[in-house]
């Protein structure tokens, strides 16, 4: 790789290298690579695991109302080929990616390379600039994407929340009350509210029972001061 294609790169990740080899290593496709041991596989697979651990950390130290299995899940998503793919293409990763020649003729790059460019190049800056420099430079392009899945997680387990609010402080257990539906069969509404230790909390409709029962929680949730109001937001 170019040193003028090297020094583009830094600039767009917005990280400078000690040793640009690192980094030159960190780019180089299986595809062109004079073995596999001299691709960035190895690097991917080290940088899979530093990714994984500060995500991990992040959860753990912002969340702590989070339970294991929906850390589990957040995790998951936020380290997924998915998530890296995109990460990759908004540092603009796979324009500078060393390529065999079947593969960088193609309109569009598989996502995997993406992927494994972006885990590639946080082993290549942990190598380079320790593993403090290597969270940093995670931090910085992946908390935006925990948020929008903490933010996914919420839509989907208001009842999981309030649950263990009530178990943990009230030591029960919420009963959901079926106020009132409306419509045609096939296309009704329902009025729920949630009761904790004898506490009605508003009503929500919704059009299944299991999503009106998830705003109601939501509208608990908010009564108790567990969640921002804007929260409703997401519904």
């Amino acid at each position: 790789m170019s040193d003028s294609a090297l020094d583009a790169c830094q600039e767009a990740i917005g990280y400078r290298f000690r040793d640009p080899s690192l980094l030159s290593a960190a780019l180089t496709h299986a595809s062109i690579a004079t073995s596999r041991l001299q691709s960035n596989e190895r690097m991917e697979f080290l940088g899979d695991a530093i990714l994984g651990m500060v995500v991990c950390r992040y959860l753990f130290d912002h969340y702590p109302q989070y339970l294991e299995g929906e850390l589990t899940k957040i995790k998951s998503a936020v380290v997924s080929r998915k998530t890296c793919a995109e990460i990759s293409e908004r540092l603009g990763l796979p324009q500078f990616l060393y390529l065999g020649n079947g593969i960088s003729g193609r309109h569009r790059l598989p996502t995997s390379l993406a992927a494994a460019a972006f885990e590639s190049l946080i082993a290549a800056i942990a190598l380079d600039g320790g593993t403090e420099a290597a969270t940093e430079f995670i931090l910085k392009h992946v908390v935006p994407d925990i948020r929008a899945a903490v933010a996914s997680e919420h839509q989907n387990n208001y009842k999981s929340q309030l649950q263990q609010y009530a178990q943990k402080q009230q030591g029960g257990t919420p009963v959901y009350e079926l106020l009132d539906e409306k419509g045609p069969d096939h296309s009704k509404c329902f009025e729920v509210a949630v009761v904790v230790s004898g506490r009605r909390f508003p009503s929500a409709w919704g059009p299944s029972k299991k999503e009106a029962e998830q705003k109601a929680a939501l509208n608990a949730l908010m009564e108790l001061n567990l969640v921002p109001a804007e929260s409703a937001a997401v519904q």
